[in-house]
């Protein structure tokens, strides 16, 4: 495991994303506890098309710094563990993820970053956390920081393509934005390079493995259904999967999505059918039939030399 960063100087006490007071109006035995200001809400890359949409010329891709560790070191070690929400805090999700949990979960947290959402579960009473991310730097920091308000929560430094875990080992795998960047070079949503579908599998194998049987996989994306659901109905990793929308609730409003995939239930015929088809060769584009050559007058008349 790479050597922890030293904890930034000077690190405020554990704060939360969640409106003052909105915890404890949520869940009255946890009142007094500890509330933040807002964070940033943040999405890497511009939304997806909308579904019906034609496709498109490939768009540039995100940021592909986005991609890099050294990228995520170098932001954690100047900004330390000084929250930064990719796609908003718990408290947008919440009325969505809430069904899903129970208090005495086991939960691992992906590419938990210096978000928030860790400790606020903890607050919520989902007190088993495991939060993982492969920048020692935001670990060491998020450590530090949390280490007296939640001294139960644990971090570790692991790549998420290769879990040091053994299987069935959780209850809940939660990610929020971590596998966009799997994706955040590619060009082409509807066509997505083998070697990111491969990355995508690869992760994907990882929390089917940890996940107990009856183990619920969570992840909180921008990326559309018709773009991420290919992706996750592969039969093998054994689970269903259904989604749901989340937002501010505006008509004209940018969604985000959840997907909730459960270890041990079947995948619907059409999702199956789905995620074959995330493998095989898009058909080559229809391209407008050539004009039709003109008939004998016309080509008469065009060889005539006035």
């Amino acid at each position: 495991m790479p050597a922890a960063a030293p904890r930034p100087p000077d690190l405020p006490p554990c704060r939360s994303l969640f409106p003052p007071g909105a915890l404890s109006a949520a869940h009255p035995a946890r009142a007094g506890s500890r509330t933040w200001g807002r964070g940033w809400h943040v999405a890497p890359g511009a939304p997806a098309p909308l579904p019906g949409m034609e496709r498109r010329r490939r768009a540039p891709a995100a940021n592909p710094r986005y991609g890099r560790r050294r990228f995520w070191d170098a932001l954690y070690q100047r900004e330390g563990a000084e929250t930064r929400e990719w796609l908003g805090g718990l408290s947008r999700f919440l009325p969505q993820l809430e069904p899903e949990l129970r208090p005495g979960d086991r939960i691992l947290v992906l590419g938990c970053g210096n978000s928030a959402l860790s400790h606020d579960l903890h607050e919520l009473g989902y007190t088993d956390v495991t939060s993982i991310d492969f920048s020692p730097a935001c670990i060491a920091a998020m450590r530090a920081r949390c280490a007296r308000c939640c001294p139960g929560l644990r971090w570790a430094v692991m790549d998420i393509r290769a879990l040091a875990f053994p299987d069935a080992s959780f209850d809940v795998v939660l990610e929020k934005g971590t596998l966009d960047v799997l994706v955040v070079e590619e060009t082409d949503p509807w066509d997505v390079s083998p070697q990111a579908a491969a990355s995508m599998r690869r992760v994907l194998a990882e929390v089917s493995r940890v996940l107990r049987p009856g183990g619920c996989f969570l992840s909180i994306t921008f990326a559309q259904p018709h773009f991420r659901k290919p992706h996750y109905a592969q039969e093998a990793f054994g689970w269903s999967l259904r989604h749901t929308a989340c937002g501010d609730g505006d008509a004209g409003a940018f969604h985000y999505f959840l997907y909730i995939m459960r270890k041990g239930q079947p995948l619907d015929p059409r999702d199956v059918a789905l995620g074959r088809r995330l493998h095989q060769p898009l058909p080559p584009p229809v391209l407008p039939p050539p004009p039709a050559p003109p008939d004998d007058d016309e080509d008469y008349l065009l060889a005539i030399q006035l």
